[in-house]
């Protein structure tokens, strides 16, 4: 299975994740033509080379309106007083940052100075538009700016529901509804092409499982224009629930919202890199040198068809009627549970009961027992941890006098089968009114 490893032992930042994985395409230079031709308003991406503790790697500048973006921050909040606040800030994220600059050098600008709600700093929006620069943009700008870019319609997608999780993650922050949020002008120009270029390039790179270490968010505090917040920022921390996350000794913030919400989207799992042939290794920079490399690693390979580990939760119940059950699944499922089935038991007092099973991943367990207890009668969850084996799946569209049919074609470990996907054939046998099988006949002549 064409597996993609992301290795965030120095935190994550877009910048950072796009440039590691630039470097696993053979001809990392045409990929930053493409991005460039896509004129991002004001935009222009350049890779250039990066050491740290003695690794070279990639480091990815986006400069706009021929700037990185701290050239411009400094004289804007000192005008209106803010300096000190941007200043410090600036100073703490500079070295360790990824464009020269505060909480901007990682992508998005997350921190409560970079969203404002409406009726709040209007002394602001003035400034900026004296100068003709620095507006602030919505989500609805953001929809626009996207959809005018000649990318595929799966990236627009991609894109925007990452910049739906940071805006839901800073309305969550501010208590203010996602339509209110809104973005530095700068930063978005920013972030839209550190977020386009990660989006295109899962794209591109296609691996077919992404797995990610656990993240390493820093520790301490860092200042803003509103006061001193915790790291990780409230925006980070928001988007990391049920993401396995760690402090460590190193004081600062080393992930972002924007790296943050990259890694939830994308990520199919959380945990140690799984058994794997590598075959291509990039290394995406930071700019402040630590006793440890500041990097993000990606590992590109084939890996085992063996999934990584999965919990199986169960519960036994021996007084809710069919129709009870048959909704608890329906919901568990829904829930995101992988599978759900039920097993006839015998139970105490040699009363019939039910075996309710629900396999699912490690970072929504939490979520399913809620779910199970909510929805069942039972007062009491097991849990077990266990590996499964599977096949390598793929779905082919069939063209049919009939229509398209896909089929679920599964390979691996010596065996090969495939089957037509069953409402394709559900929507022919009423179309004909024959059956199932008759439609198969039909497929196959």
């Amino acid at each position: 299975m064409k597996t993609l490893y992301l290795d965030c032992s120095m935190g994550a930042a877009g910048d950072m994740l796009a440039a590691a994985l630039v470097e696993l395409l053979p001809e990392p230079d045409k990929f930053i033509d493409k991005i460039n031709s896509l004129s991002i308003p004001g935009v222009v991406v350049e890779k250039e080379s990066s050491v740290k503790c003695g690794i070279t790697g990639t480091h990815i500048a986006v400069r706009v309106n021929g700037s990185e973006e701290d050239e411009n921050i400094y004289e804007h909040h000192h005008e209106h007083g803010e300096y000190d606040h941007e200043h410090e800030n600036h100073e703490h994220h500079h070295e360790h940052g990824e464009h020269e600059h505060h909480h901007h050098e990682h992508g998005v600008h997350v921190h409560e100075h970079h969203y404002h709600e409406h009726g709040e700093h209007e002394h602001e929006h003035e400034h900026h538009h004296e100068h003709g620069h620095h507006h602030h943009a919505s989500m609805h700008d953001i929809e626009h700016i996207v959809d005018s870019l000649n990318i595929s319609d799966k990236v627009k997608k991609d894109v925007l529901a990452v910049y739906g999780l940071i805006a839901e993650a800073e309305s969550h922050a501010h208590g203010r509804p996602v339509t209110e949020i809104h973005f530095h002008e700068v930063g978005t120009m920013d972030a839209v092409a550190d977020v386009t270029m990660v989006c295109m390039l899962m794209e591109e790179l296609a691996p077919e499982r992404i797995v990610t270490s656990p993240v390493h968010v820093g520790s301490g505090q860092v200042k803003c224009a509103h006061g001193i917040l915790p790291v990780p920022a409230p925006a980070t921390a928001y988007i990391l629930k049920d993401v396995p996350i760690y402090g460590g000794k190193i004081n600062g913030e080393l992930c972002t919202p924007t790296g943050a919400a990259l890694l939830k989207y994308f990520t199919d799992s959380f945990g140690e890199m799984p058994v794997m042939i590598t075959h291509a290794i990039g290394y995406g920079m930071g700019k402040k040198d630590f006793e440890a490399a500041n990097c993000v690693r990606a590992m590109m390979g084939e890996a085992d068809d063996k999934t990584d580990t999965v919990l199986e939760l169960s519960c036994n119940v021996d007084d809710m009627t069919a129709e009870e059950i048959s909704f608890a699944t329906e919901r568990l499922f829904d829930g995101g549970a992988l599978e759900v089935y039920t097993i006839p038991i015998g139970m105490k007092k040699s009363r019939p009961g039910t075996l309710i099973w629900v396999m699912c991943k490690e970072e929504i367990k939490e979520k399913m027992i809620e779910l199970i207890f909510k929805y069942t009668t039972t007062i009491g969850v097991r849990e077990t941890e266990t590996k499964r084996y599977v096949l390598k799946r793929r779905i082919e569209s069939v063209e049919t006098p009939y229509g398209e049919v896909r089929q679920k074609i599964s390979s691996g470990y010596g065996a090969k089968r495939c089957k037509y996907e069953y409402e394709d054939l559900a929507r022919i046998a009423r179309e004909k009114n024959i059956g199932i099988e008759e439609v198969k006949k039909l497929i196959e002549e």
